[in-house]
């Protein structure tokens, strides 16, 4: 083999086509092949075809990956390769899916006669319809696996990988092991196989991991140029195709295959047998904003959560001033926010839905005391039998401000925002671990904040980091606000930014480009003279720097006591939607849409007019894509309808 990389996937496909079972299919912008049921066998040729030289596995090697697995998939057991003998039903190396688990199969030959052996990968969820790429290395008892560039999975085992597996007279399989149960139903890009190296330092090198390429097949690479002469284009997916106009058709079996042009939104879609799926489509484009909904709330909102729980839809929860009545969730029914359910906070400040399992939880951050004296937040779970969020956990906080749900390999945390303790502003924030013995949150790690409003958790590759918005340290809202990074089972500092009155941080992504902007509240200082105006201030956008590992800052634009960021999509075109509050005279105060406009930054697009804006959330249903913001100085919320072209 001479340790280069042998490429199982492109060794299937002949020279200037595809084999038959085949058919090349693009989703999120990568190709990828479909394989057919109809014809396993077809999808095979034999190893000695890569194995040129030597009919021996090799001993030590690596497996690389890119598929994308249909969400419908998660419920069977389906094989991405398999590597079988001429004449025997037992596989000598395999690879293949279960729900939420990934298992690498091989012959061992240290029994009489051979024995199958199984190496588990738990937590391995691939069916979500999205691109992912596996790296699984293999060396004697030991066998780590990587998705998508994030923390490998180690295990070792009892039985190692045979050091002479013979592939004489074996052949490969795609997708399949023979027949045509358990046949892989989604688009593989990559296959490969490496000898004699771990891969991972080859493959997790930029920002894009989840498309990471080794080696991928020249049909699923650039578009295929039309002959010299004016024949069909090279490929057989080009032709063949069905099409179906006017009104949605029917997406069944009998459709399979068959693509539907919607000439209105003059888009191309694909049915999977199930579902029309987008091949092809003219991007929407924001044209203006329009008021869809007036909000009457309990009393001043401070925040808004809107969250979907599994087969009921859509719901938003406001996190209200006054008790009572205490906050409120609202179901979206027949395209507006209608009343569900009251639950009791004081002073509620923000709301946090999170899923542990098929566990859903609602935590609110209270404020102030209850009516006993007693200053808790509440985590609220959603009871199936009664439809309804109820009391689970309390947890002692103080003047809480924020909560922040997360997962880090595999286990879940919960962090809490403690703003002030009395008149002291420079206390600990806490996280939380979920116990699932005792299924309650216990204390997990403390960290000093400074009159704190927000968390933001955020995953850049394999790692895992956690920003807290300092505000106040009892002198000055002149403080740094902090990044942290998960390292060694707890977080440590990674970066100090120096805000003003810093009330929320928000990341996102443009491209491969990772952003974290900060909203700055107001500038005030005991020590300093009093500017013109607290309140008019910059916030500011930083850009990860990849060189320094460092985020750095790349614009600053005017706010007015800005309270919260939202970024938001439509189509192709991106966005950040600022929470203005007080301009230092009135509450009635223009928040701003700007418009990503590359090279020059974020422009301003749109001026929207609100009062005591606090906090934005964008969200999208059937009926389109909306806005909704919380005001924090009059009893109404607002619906805003992205109105596009």
């Amino acid at each position: 083999t001479d340790l280069r990389p042998l490429d199982v996937l492109s060794e299937a496909v002949p020279a200037g086509g595809l084999a038959r079972g085949m058919r090349v299919l693009q989703a999120q912008g990568l190709r990828g092949l479909q394989l057919s049921a109809s014809r396993p066998r077809a999808l095979a040729f034999p190893a000695s075809r890569l194995f040129i030289h030597c009919d021996r596995f090799p001993e030590e090697f690596s497996i690389i990956v890119t598929l994308r697995a249909l969400r419908r998939a998660a419920q069977r057991n389906e094989y991405i390769f398999t590597l079988m003998g001429e004449e025997s039903p037992g596989v000598l190396v395999g690879l293949r899916y279960a729900p939420d688990k990934l298992h690498f199969l091989f012959w061992s030959q240290e029994r009489a006669g051979g024995w199958q052996s199984r190496v588990t990968f738990p937590n391995v969820s691939l069916s979500d319809s999205r691109w992912h790429t596996l790296v699984l290395a293999v060396s004697g008892q030991s066998f780590s696996l990587t998705v998508d560039c994030s923390v490998p999975k180690d295990v070792v085992v009892e039985t190692p990988f045979p050091a002479s597996l013979s592939v004489r007279r074996a052949s490969f399989y795609l997708g399949n092991r023979r027949r045509r149960k358990g046949l892989f139903t989604g688009l593989l890009r990559q296959l490969v196989l490496l000898p004699g190296a771990d891969a991972t330092p080859r493959m997790c090198h930029g920002l894009n991991f989840k498309v990471a390429t080794l080696s991928v097949p020249s049909v699923l690479q650039d578009v295929p140029a039309k002959a010299v002469s004016n024949e069909v284009l090279k490929y057989p997916y080009e032709t063949d195709m069905k099409v179906t106009l006017g009104a949605r058709p029917r997406c069944s079996k009998q459709e399979k295959a068959q693509f539907w042009f919607n000439a209105s939104q003059r888009g191309l879609y694909l049915c999977n047998g199930s579902t029309w799926l987008s091949m092809l489509e003219v991007q929407p484009r924001l044209d203006y904003v329009e008021e869809h909904q007036k909000l009457v709330t309990n009393s001043e909102t401070m925040g808004i959560e809107v969250f979907t729980i599994p087969r009921l839809g859509l719901f938003a929860a406001t996190a209200n001033r006054l008790t009572p009545p205490g906050s409120a969730i609202y179901r979206w029914t027949d395209g507006k926010f209608v009343h569900y359910q009251n639950i009791p906070t004081h002073q509620a400040q923000s709301c946090k839905y999170f899923t542990i399992g098929k566990k859903i939880f609602l935590a609110v951050a209270n404020f102030e005391q209850n009516e006993r004296g007693q200053e808790f937040s509440v985590i609220f779970k959603w009871s199936r039998r009664k439809a309804k969020f109820l009391a689970y956990q309390r947890i002692s906080t103080h003047s809480a401000r924020d909560w922040e749900a997360f997962v880090i390999q595999g286990e879940a945390f919960l962090a809490v925002v403690n703003h002030r303790e009395g008149n002291n502003h420079n206390i600990d924030s806490v996280i939380y671990r979920w116990n699932p013995r005792t299924g309650l949150f216990e204390t997990n790690q403390t960290i000093p904040t400074s009159g704190a409003y927000d968390w933001e958790f955020f995953t850049i590759g394999p790692y895992s980091f956690l920003a807290v918005a300092n505000t106040f340290n009892g002198t000055s809202t002149r403080i740094y606000s902090h990044i942290y990074i998960w390292l060694r089972g707890s977080f440590q500092l990674f970066q100090s930014i120096l805000t003003f009155g810093a009330a929320d941080w928000e990341v996102f992504h443009i491209g491969d480009r990772v952003f974290l902007a900060v909203a700055n509240s107001h500038s005030y200082d005991s020590g300093m003279p009093a500017p013109s105006n607290f309140y008019a201030i910059n916030s500011s956008i930083y850009e990860l720097n990849i060189t320094a590992q460092m985020f750095v800052k790349f614009q600053d634009l005017l706010t007015y006591s800005a309270l919260d960021w939202e970024f938001f999509s439509v189509g192709d075109d991106s966005f950040l939607v600022v929470a203005n509050s007080f301009d230092g005279f009135t509450f009635s105060v223009n928040s701003i849409i700007y418009r990503w406009q590359g090279y020059e930054g974020f422009v301003a697009a749109h001026q929207l007019p609100t009062v005591g804006c606090r906090d934005w959330e964008a969200f999208h249903t059937a009926e389109g894509s909306f806005l909704l913001y919380s005001s924090a100085k009059e009893p109404l919320s607002k619906v805003l309808k992205l109105k596009t072209t």
